[in-house]
């Protein structure tokens, strides 16, 4: 991933807390690594893989979702 692109997913993890990031041209091992590695690079939590696409979660300062 590039620097812009991890920028991007930085902004929209402060602001929506909750993103879909669809990743092709990777098979689904190197789509879990890479997953993993950017959710630990945006100290961020990895909620799902559904086929290429991964959602992340990741608590803004002041959250909008209120987990139970």
């Amino acid at each position: 991933m590039s620097e812009g692109v991890l920028r991007e997913i930085d902004l929209a993890l402060a602001h929506h807390e909750l993103i879909k990031v669809r990743v092709s041209g990777v098979d689904r091992d190197e789509l879990k690594a890479l997953a993993a590695s950017v959710c630990e690079d945006m100290d961020a939590s990895l909620v799902q893989l559904i086929g290429h696409i991964v959602i992340m979660y990741r608590p803004a300062k002041k959250p909008r979702i209120q987990l139970p």
